[in-house]
């Protein structure tokens, strides 16, 4: 935390965009939704390299943070799918998938990369 303290201190910080759109693009299955349609959040689970792949392109160009891919992942959102009960499955998943792709680049690149919570 005192690293990204200091980043947004000391220099701009680039953080992640559109994160629906960019899994929208890779064109995920109903099956993929487990027929679900638009629960993001599913892909967690049934599609991890479609989200993995988000966070490296974002990586890949330069930014500092990604989100994770929770930002539905609360009661009242997975309720509307009928599965409030996978709230901490999805939400563990994403910041996981999230955690670990930005790792890679820290390792690879020496600088520090981070991860922000999607709420």
């Amino acid at each position: 935390m005192t690293d990204l303290r200091e980043a947004l201190a000391t220099r701009v910080v680039v953080a992640d965009g559109a994160m629906g759109t960019m899994l929208q693009a890779q064109d995920p299955s109903l099956d993929d939704f487990q027929q679900l349609e638009g629960c993001n959040e599913i892909l967690n689970i049934t599609r991890p390299d479609i989200v993995r792949s988000v966070h490296h392109e974002y990586f890949s160009v330069g930014v500092d943070c990604v989100e994770t891919n929770t930002f539905g992942a609360n009661l009242a959102a997975l309720g509307e799918y009928d599965i409030p009960e996978r709230v901490f499955e999805l939400s563990e998943a994403g910041a996981r998938i999230a955690r670990e792709v930005a790792d890679e680049f820290t390792a690879s690149t020496g600088r520090q990369r981070w991860v922000l919570g999607s709420m």
